[in-house]
Parts: C-alpha cells; structure tokens; sequence
C-alpha cells in the first residue's frame, strides 16, 4: 500500500477536502465550524493534509487568536491507519503554528465525534467546559450598507427596560416579536408574521422607544427613515425615500422606522395638488414592495393619524394599527426610577409621585425630576447647606409647575382614534 505523508495544504486541494469534510460530518457530528470557515482557514490561516498517492485522507487545519491556536477541522477518511495518520497530522499542524509564539492549542469536539485522536496525542478533555455561541446580526458584508444608512444594532437590554405598559407589549411581544423571532411556532399556528405596523398616539408617550425595543428584542439592525431629511437630496425626496428603500433591501433582515410619517403621508388631494404628493404616491409603492421580502419590519409612527391618507391605512399595507398612550402607573414609578438619586430613594415618596404625574409623558416627568434636582442643589448652595437634599416636596412643586404636553383634548381624540382606527 503506498505510503501516506503530510504535507502543507494547496490550493487544488480543495475538491477533496470539501469531501473530506462531508464524510466527517456525515457520519453524524455536527461540526463546530461551517465549511465557509475552514476553507477560509484553509486558505489563510494554517492547514495540513495526509496523502496517499493522489488521495487526500486526511486534513488538519488551525488558526490562531492571541496566543491561543484552534484546530477548527480535523477529519482522517481511513480506519486502518487512523492513530498514526491523526498523530502526524496534529504534529504538523503544531510545528506550522508554533512560530506564532503559541500558548495553548485547542479544539472543540462535537458530540458524536471521537476524542480518541487528540487524547493520544496529549490533549486534556475538559469535561466542565460548556460550548456556546452567538449569531451576530449583521454580517460582514452588510456593515458598510448600514452605516451608510445610518442604522446600528441596538443593546438587547432595551425591550426589558420598557417598565410598565403591560397591555402595549403584550401586543408587540404577541403580534410582533413572536411570529417574526419564532417563524416556524407561527406558521404551525397558521400565523402570517407582520410586514409593517402603524404606531399611533400623542406626542412624547415612546412610539420611538416601542420601535426601538422591538428591535432590539429581535435582535435586528435598527435603521430610521427621517421624512425632514429627504428632501435636502438632489434626487428629491421619493427619489431619496426609493433609494433608501433600495439600500435597506440589501440587509438581510431590519427594522425600518419613520417616525412623523404624516409629513409624507398626508391627505392626497386639492388643487393643485400638495408638494407631497408625489412622495406619498411613492411610499405607498414601497411598502407594497417591502411586504413582498421576509426579514424585515416596517414601524411608522405618527401623533396625528386622522392627517393620513386613506389608503395608508387600508388593509394590506399595516397589519396592525396600534395605539401607544400615555405611561400607566407601572410605568411611571420606574421612570421617576431612573431620575430620583439611589441616596435619597428611601426617603421619597414615590408614590405620591406617581399619582401627582398622572397624564404626563415620559419626557413631562424627566422634567419635573430634573427641575426639582435643579432648584434642590440652588437651594442647597445658597443656604450653604449641601448636606440638605432632594426630596418629595421638591418633586410635587416641580410637578405642579410643569405643563402637560398631551391636553385633555388631545387624550380624547386620542380615545376617539383608538375606537375608529386601532386594528389589533
């Protein structure tokens, strides 16, 4: 039989190795490490392979990280021979990498794979170690598309630091995050995942925020349409809307946000005809044509949903119509959270607070807790007492100085809207 001998990994190699790595992990392994990533080490990092005659039989390939070396494909086709071919596989690869000033080198082994070749040849099992892993949600290849969109990949905490409104993200963890996260789970139950959703409701109740959770929940890169950008392009701005359009079609998946989508989706109609016209005619395309791909998500948000145009609101274009109104109690006890200091947390009441805020915006209540904070150091300052601090009457006089944003009348229209328009 003609003797096997190692040698450096060539580029004709290729054909076989792919085959090889078939055969490996076809007996039943599921390997560590895609054929993408082994051909790409193959070719740039370190590789080995054991020959018989024209045959490869087997193959031993690592790269580096620090001062750490990783066997990210090891595999040998014969059985006769396969301790003494394993030995002298791994023996070169060591001696390829050795230069690299290596401290350790180490493999995964997936269940189902013998870890015979490697304990004898002096590698530790490490029974404690548990193998985990991370898909990263945009790929090389996507990184220049999204930042030339201006998007980014939000922090996953932002879905559980929404405090409160419990009803609001029922619905987006249900209508939403669900089908689009767990695809298979809803089409077992007959569910279609959403393509858009409108977001409606008065100024400063977190429309953006909602967008922005829902995003990160899914763990999707976070791109934001602004209509008030459009027009500086020379394109014009259903030029500029299309184009965007255009680009975000070459991200895998996206959460598309434009918030104030009334100021390219208003009322059609008049003589002549409004400025915007054309690029309401052009968005109304566009969402027909997003729906048409998997993977994405168009959010709009408006405050002022009696301004849109009919047809944006037809069925077809938004499978759900959502309101999004002012923080619930829940909510606004973790809001006064974040701005009442850890020291003095104790002694404010903060429940007094939440009451007292009642029909404020989350953006109201920041207000309110800066202005007490404020007027509570000048206070200090003047009497020359620092060691005086904020506390629960600082707050309620903040409070009874701040104007709400959202006015009984606008709460009205607002319940009004949901009875009219809401689509859950």
């Amino acid at each position: 039989m003609t003797k096997v001998h190692i040698r450096d990994f060539h580029g004709d190699d290729l054909d076989q190795l792919v085959r090889l790595w078939g055969h490996v992990t076809g007996e039943g392994a599921t390997p560590i490490y895609s054929l993408a990533e082994v051909v790409a080490s193959c070719q740039a990092d370190h590789a080995v392979v054991a020959v018989r005659g024209d045959d490869i039989v087997g193959a031993a390939v690592g790269r580096a990280a620090h001062a750490q070396g990783w066997v990210v494909f090891f595999g040998v086709r014969e059985t006769d021979a396969a301790g003494e071919i394993s030995g002298a596989l791994l023996d070169a690869l060591e001696r390829r990498m050795a230069p690299l000033g290596l401290g350790t080198l180490s493999v995964l082994v997936p269940e189902g794979q013998r870890v015979e070749p490697f304990t004898q040849n002096s590698f530790v099992v490490h029974r404690a170690v548990r193998y985990l892993e991370r898909q990263l949600p945009v790929q090389r290849r996507e990184l220049d598309v999204l930042k030339e969109l201006g998007g980014r990949i939000l922090p996953r905490h932002l879905w559980n630091a929404v405090a409160g409104m419990t009803t609001e993200k029922t619905i987006l963890e249900e209508r939403l995050v669900t089908p689009l996260a767990q695809p298979e789970l809803a089409e077992r139950f007959g569910v279609v995942p959403p393509r858009a959703v409108m977001l409606f409701g008065p100024p400063g109740t977190g429309k953006t925020t909602f967008a922005r959770a829902v995003a990160s929940r899914l763990d999707w890169p976070f791109v934001e349409v602004f209509p008030s950008r459009l027009g500086d392009s020379a394109r014009g701005m259903a030029g500029a809307l299309r184009a965007t359009f255009e680009a975000i079609d070459q991200l895998e998946h996206a959460v598309v946000f434009i918030d104030e989508v009334e100021e390219i989706a208003a009322h059609r109609g008049g003589t002549p005809p409004s400025p915007t016209q054309g690029v309401t005619n052009e968005l109304l395309k566009l969402v027909a044509e997003f729906r048409e791909r998997d993977g994405r998500l168009l959010i709009c948000a408006t405050n002022f949903i009696r301004a849109l145009d009919a047809a944006f609101l037809r069925h077809g274009r938004f499978d759900y119509v959502l309101p999004i109104g002012l923080p619930d109690a829940e909510a606004r006890r973790a809001i006064w959270g974040r701005y009442i200091p850890v020291d003095v947390a104790g002694d404010v009441d903060v429940s007094a607070l939440v009451d007292a805020s009642d029909g404020l915006t989350p953006a109201d209540i920041e207000y309110a807790a800066r202005r007490a904070s404020q007027e509570a150091l000048a206070r200090a300052l003047a009497s020359g007492d620092t060691g005086d601090a904020v506390g629960t009457d600082d707050y309620l006089r903040a409070l009874g100085g701040t104007r709400a944003t959202v006015s009984r009348e606008v709460t009205t229209e607002f319940e009004e809207d949901i009875v009219a328009l809401a689509r859950l």
